[in-house]
């Protein structure tokens, strides 16, 4: 099976850390617009679930037999879809909508990863989003998975590339049960 590329690659922060997936865990990305990031994900051999709201840019994607399309939209106040189920990694890249939290981190299997990137307060120099509901606050994504999980890597920073943004980035590994 061919998997189609997708317009931009998967973001150097997801890049960067692939590779602590485990070995053909099943991974979700959450918001996944065109899945760039998911796409990564399964020409490595993972199954994927793709989840957006609107799923037409992963449509060629839907005969492949290692993945799952779900069109949710979960601002709507729709249920979220994946109750009871886990994930060797949850991905999530340029969103935020706080209410998810929740959901989004009981999504993560004991010992998988949470790779999480959106744009942060003071991105509003920059233009969009600048409204602060889609803005990370400092230190938010620390203080959202300190009590669960184990942070391998943070950031919050500007970049220049691929557009100038303000960013906080996470990955952390869920504790597994005692």
């Amino acid at each position: 099976m061919s998997i189609r590329q997708a317009k931009e690659p998967a973001s150097g922060w997801v890049q960067r850390f692939q590779t602590l997936v485990p070995e053909g865990g099943q991974v979700l990305d959450l918001a996944c617009g065109g899945g760039r990031q998911g796409r990564l994900f399964l020409s490595r051999g993972h199954p994927l679930v793709l989840l957006d709201r609107d799923v037409s840019k992963v449509a060629d994607l839907r005969t492949s037999v290692n993945v799952e399309i779900i069109e949710a939209d979960l601002e709507a106040g729709q249920p979220w879809p994946l109750p009871g189920r886990s994930f060797a990694a949850v991905v999530v890249s340029n969103y935020l909508h706080r209410p998810l939290f929740p959901h989004i981190l009981a999504s993560v299997a004991a010992g998988g990863l949470l790779i999480y990137e959106t744009f942060a307060v003071g991105n509003e120099k920059f233009g969009r989003p600048s409204n602060p509901d889609f803005l990370l606050k400092p230190e938010e994504l620390l203080d959202l998975t300190r009590p669960l999980m184990q942070v391998i890597a943070y950031e919050e920073l500007e970049i220049q590339a691929p557009r100038p943004a303000k960013v906080q980035r996470v990955v952390a590994r869920m504790k597994k049960q005692a």
